[in-house]
Parts: C-alpha cells; sequence; structure tokens
C-alpha cells in the first residue's frame, strides 16, 4: 500500500481524499494557493505547502509546482481529485516520469477519451452506440453551420475538450446558430485552452445516465451500476442518485454492458464514469441509450454510488494505484437501498444564481445524512474558485425514503452571510415531477420560477424574528431555546426587504418552524433551507441598482463582450454585457425597456465587485 500521498486539489474533494488516506494509515501532504492558506484540507493534512498565488492557473493548474511538492515532502503518489489537473495527460505522464505513482488512469487512456470526438469514434469502433452528430475536422463557421442545418434544429455545440457544462450550447434555430458557437469557443478557449467543437443531435426528452466502471492493471474490469444525474442547471448537475429510478434489470444489463465495453476499448485502469444520454420520452430503453463522454477521474457524485454498494472508491483507487486486484468482482458487488445527494453552492437564486463569496460568519450543516464540505464556521468563500460548498448525501431503504430525508436536511441549513441554494434544491426534491420520477435534463429551465423561492419573509417569520430579537440572554441554535424577557404583549421595530414593521407579539400569534440568530444590527431567520435578514430598528437597504437601472458586477471578474453602445435603445431582459467570474459567464440584463444611459466598462476590462457596469433609464 502506497504510504505517503499528495492530494493535487482543493476543497471537499481534498478533504474526502484525506479521509480515506487516514483510515488506511497513509501520511497525506496538501497543497494550497495563497487564497487557501487556512482552508479545512490544509489544516486536515498531515504536511501542506504553498504552490502559488490565488487564481487556479498560478497554483493548481501548475503541475511542475506540484510534483515538486511531491518531491520535497517524500509523497510516493498523487491524487488528482477532480478538475483542475486531474483528466490532463501530460500532467499524469509528468507525475510518472518524475518517479511517483498516479492515482488515476493511464495517460493514453485519458488521451483517448479527452478529445469528445475521436472517443465517439472510437466508441463505436468498439459497438458502443452513439448519438448522432458531426465529428469533422473543418471546423469553420459555415460548415459546422451547414452541418447543424443538416443534423436538424435543435442540436448541441459541445467543446471536445470540456467538461462540467462548459463550453456547450443549445441551439434552437439557425438564426441563432453564430451567436452560440462564438460564445462555446470563447467559453471553450479560456478553460481549456481549446476552442474545437463537435455537433450532437438534441435529444428532446434527454435523461443523462451515467455508469461507474473501475478497471485495475491485471485486465480486471467492472461496473457498480449506473447512476441518473438528470437534474441539471445550465448542463452543471444539481441533484444525482443511484440507482435510475426507472431502469430494468435488462436495460441495466445493456447499458453497463456497453459501459465494460467502453472502458475494455482504452485498457482502462482506476475510477472513471461512461455517460449516457438516454431518450426517456418512452422510460429507459436499451436501444434508446447513446454513449456521450468519458470522465477519466472520480465524479463529483461519486457518494450515491458507495452508499448503494457499500465501497470506498478513493480506497479503490489508492490500492488500484499501488498495484492491487480490484476489491470486489462483478458478481459481489450489488445494490441496496437508493441514494440521493444534492449540490450546496454558495450562490443565489434570487440574482440568477450569481455566485456569493465571503465569510461563513454562521455555518451549520447538521448532523444528519452524509455531509461531504471543505469548509468550516469562519472559513471564506473565495472568488477564485468553484462555488460548491458541500454535497448532502441521503440513504434509504427506497427512492422515496432517501428524497424525504435529504429534503429534511437541506431544510435545516444555516449559512449566513454567504447565500446558497438549499431553498431552491428542497423545490426541486418537493416538486410532483420529480417525486413521481419525470425527469429530464430541461426539468430546472421549464420549472424554474416555480423553482427558485421566494425572498420575501411572510407574516410568521416576521413574527419569529421578533422573538429572537426579543428572547432573554445569547442567540440560540433554535426556535425552542428562546424565552422573551419583556413585559406582556412586547414590541420590535424590524425591516426587511425595504418594509419597516412595528410588531407586537400576542399568546395567539402563529411562528414558523425556523432557528436563527441575533447581533447587533440584525436577526436572521433560517427557514425551508434559506436565510432571512432582518434590520434592527432601522430600514433595511433595498435593491437600489435594479430599481434605478443600475446594474452592478456581483463579483469580481472580467468583462467578456459588450452588446451594446451607450445611447441605445433597449428592451427589457436584453443582454447588454457578458461577466466572466468563477469560472462562469454571467450575463448582465436590461432591467426594463429604456435608453443605455452610462456604459462605463469594455470588452477584456477587469471589475470589481459592485462597480457600476452600466445603467439604463426608462423609456417615457
Amino acid at each position: 500500500m502506497i504510504q505517503s500521498l499528495l492530494i493535487a486539489n482543493r476543497g471537499e474533494i481534498a478533504c474526502r481524499v484525506i479521509r480515506t488516506a487516514r483510515a488506511l494509515g497513509i501520511r497525506t501532504v496538501a497543497v494550497h494557493s495563497d487564497a487557501d492558506a487556512g482552508a479545512l484540507h490544509v489544516r486536515l493534512a498531515d504536511e501542506a505547502v504553498h504552490i502559488g498565488a490565488s487564481p487556479a492557473r498560478e497554483s493548481y493548474l501548475v503541475g511542475e509546482k506540484i510534483i515538486a511538492a511531491a518531491r520535497a515532502t517524500g509523497a510516493e503518489a498523487i491524487h488528482p481529485g477532480y478538475g483542475f489537473l486531474s483528466e490532463n495527460a501530460d500532467f499524469a505522464q509528468a507525475v510518472l516520469d518524475a518517479g511517483l505513482i498516479w492515482v488515476g488512469p493511464k495517460p493514453d487512456s485519458i488521451r483517448a477519451m479527452g478529445l469528445k470526438d475521436a472517443a465517439k469514434k472510437l466508441m463505436a469502433d468498439a459497438g458502443v452506440p452513439v448519438t448522432p452528430g458531426y465529428l469533422g475536422d473543418d471546423q469553420s463557421a459555415a460548415r459546422l453551420k451547414a452541418e447543424a442545418d443538416a443534423i436538424g434544429y435543435p442540436v448541441l455545440i459541445k467543446a471536445v475538450a470540456g467538461g462540467g457544462g462548459k463550453g456547450m450550447r443549445k441551439v434552437d434555430s439557425a438564426g441563432s446558430f453564430a451567436d452560440a458557437l462564438d460564445s462555446c469557443k470563447r467559453e471553450a478557449a479560456s478553460s481549456f485552452g481549446n476552442d474545437v467543437v463537435l455537433l450532437e443531435k438534441w435529444i428532446e426528452s434527454p435523461r443523462h445516465i451515467e455508469v461507474q466502471v473501475f478497471g485495475d492493471a491485471h485486465g480486471n474490469v467492472v461496473h457498480l451500476f449506473e447512476r441518473d444525474c438528470s437534474l441539471q442547471r445550465r448542463h452543471q448537475k444539481v441533484i444525482e442518485e443511484a440507482p435510475a429510478p426507472g431502469m430494468d434489470e435488462a436495460t441495466r444489463d445493456a447499458v453497463c454492458g456497453a459501459a465494460l465495453r467502453a472502458a475494455r476499448a482504452v485498457n482502462y485502469e482506476g475510477a472513471g464514469t461512461i455517460e449516457f444520454i438516454a431518450d426517456g420520452s418512452q422510460g429507459l430503453r436499451a436501444d434508446r441509450i447513446w454513449f456521450m463522454e468519458m470522465n477519466t477521474r472520480l465524479q463529483v457524485e461519486h457518494p450515491v454510488t458507495e452508499e448503494i454498494t457499500g465501497q470506498d472508491l478513493v480506497e479503490w483507487q489508492l490500492r488500484v494505484a499501488a498495484g492491487e486486484p480490484l476489491p470486489r468482482r462483478q458478481d459481489e458487488l450489488a445494490i441496496t437501498g437508493h441514494a440521493i445527494e444534492a449540490r450546496l453552492y454558495a450562490e443565489d437564486p434570487a440574482t440568477g444564481f450569481l455566485p456569493s463569496t465571503g465569510l461563513l460568519e454562521h455555518f451549520d450543516l447538521g448532523e444528519d445524512g452524509r455531509i461531504e464540505t471543505g469548509v468550516e464556521e469562519g472559513d471564506e468563500i473565495s472568488p477564485f474558485y468553484d462555488p460548491m460548498i458541500a454535497k448532502l448525501v441521503a440513504s434509504g431503504d427506497d427512492r422515496d425514503e432517501a428524497i424525504g430525508s435529504l429534503a429534511t436536511m437541506l431544510d435545516s441549513v444555516e449559512v449566513w452571510p454567504v447565500r446558497t441554494n438549499a431553498g431552491f434544491l428542497v423545490n426541486c426534491l418537493l416538486d410532483d415531477d420529480f417525486e413521481a420520477a419525470r425527469l429530464d435534463t430541461g426539468f430546472i429551465g421549464r420549472k424554474l420560477d416555480a423553482l427558485v423561492p421566494a425572498t420575501e419573509a411572510d407574516d410568521a417569520l416576521w413574527r419569529t424574528a421578533a422573538v429572537i430579537a426579543l428572547a432573554e440572554g445569547e442567540s440560540g441554535d433554535a426556535l425552542a431555546g428562546f424565552r422573551l424577557n419583556a413585559p406582556a404583549q412586547p414590541a420590535v421595530t424590524l425591516s426587511h426587504g425595504g418594509e419597516r414593521r412595528r410588531l407586537i407579539l400576542r399568546d395567539e400569534d402563529e411562528f414558523a418552524e425556523a432557528s436563527g440568530f441575533r447581533d447587533e444590527q440584525r436577526v436572521v431567520v433560517f427557514a425551508e433551507g434559506q436565510a432571512f435578514s432582518f434590520e434592527r430598528g432601522v430600514r433595511g437597504r433595498t435593491g437600489a441598482a435594479a430599481s434605478d437601472g443600475g446594474l452592478l458586477a456581483p463579483m469580481p471578474g472580467k468583462v467578456t463582450s459588450v452588446d451594446v453602445a451607450a445611447g441605445e435603445m433597449v428592451t427589457k431582459g436584453q443582454r447588454l454585457l457578458t461577466l466572466e467570474a468563477m469560472k462562469m459567464e454571467h450575463a448582465m440584463l436590461a432591467p426594463f425597456d429604456g435608453v443605455v444611459a452610462e456604459l462605463n466598462v469594455e470588452a477584456g476590462q477587469q471589475v470589481q465587485v459592485e462597480a457600476l457596469l452600466a445603467r439604463v433609464e426608462a423609456a417615457e
């Protein structure tokens, strides 16, 4: 077994790897940027090495620094986690050339599956069904447009070097193809240094089904069944579960068999995921499932597979990397129960899911279920990295039980002042169609307005905030812990969302099922995964930026495009400019019909949080 391991990653996956390594008696080494100097993964590891400035391109993406850190600390092996350099074949080769153990597939396997066009050709040759599309070398805009026209709309433009939903655009009509292609190529070049794309026929009722595979150096390959990752927003997975609802044994055998053929075609070793797109319009059928791509690494959603199989996939990775055979044969693996995972992001659904950064002054995810996180109370959510702050995983004897348990976990999330998507996730889980497993990748897009929780507090929340404001002693963890210390019918003045109320508490009042705390300035109430802030005795701030037509930068970022000019007439919802922040592009839209009165930025410009980017004056 490996004796010392460097984890070339950060956040929750680094903490996850450290946990298993520690259980196996393996010494761990963390690496960190300036921003992560005090991060949880650094505190958990036996040793930590600083590898550069906060931007990933100056730290976590610099392979030479990571290998140097391994050598300096005597680490035998490098585990890449996921993201960053995990699917970089050149880095994997450099690790091996340095005489270190690479906890991942062989570089040749990564290369074979790294470019989506080449991978699809390879899979077709191996007898794995693939989706119709265009994989040609001619990347001219004219040729791509002609191929899209021939395939028929809608089509999907996909960066061949992409991942994580980046460099992907759905195009519904010929007229919107050129703009979508430009945006896709620009994002692909920025994220992957490669703007080559392929085209695929868009499946109208698509479900995202993926199969966990594992291989070793002794020629053994197994699958650990499938996962359903159909709930996505902008091609980013939001909720994942295992096994896939509605999957019968015959279809499971077919799709898992195809996944094994795919893995054997590249002599695969280690953990990998074969991703399929299924046409779910008539339920899951073997003849309506096609190969999309292979991820040559551990997946974010691997915990749901661990929960239904009882296996530790990180331990499997370490044992295979050490030269051991797979811990289980195929006939020793079985599905038990159901598991479901939700990705808790530091983002605000009320502002179009813009990332939320800052200090976690209050952070409590409860003690139920399985929680994978890379932060604790007092840590900071940085603008430099992916905004996922935790994964909440629940399991049960069946799907209904798992859903109920996860909804309860999310309902109890307490995070402040950083915003999260917990309330949005609760709404997804409790949606009638989700509970009935009527799923496809367009689920969230169709239902978005209904799934985004309201930001206004109802009367019961106002009264709960008043109770917390008037409670005796220090702030508590739950409503039951508060005791009023005022005379009968005590009163308090609070402000929320631009509204100010003087509240008089009476015995017959109804209160929300909530928890919360207070400080000198405010009362914060947590309910249904959301945080509601009430200013104490002063009028709360209103959303002035939206009401007066000003567009403020929600966080530090780079302006990638400006689509209007000063003095131009615009309509509500029209894109004015695009801001790239936290590895994602965010369209800044006109809040109402009017004229661009101010335009303060140009393409390529870096801006700070709350910088006034543009201002629209209402049309008369």
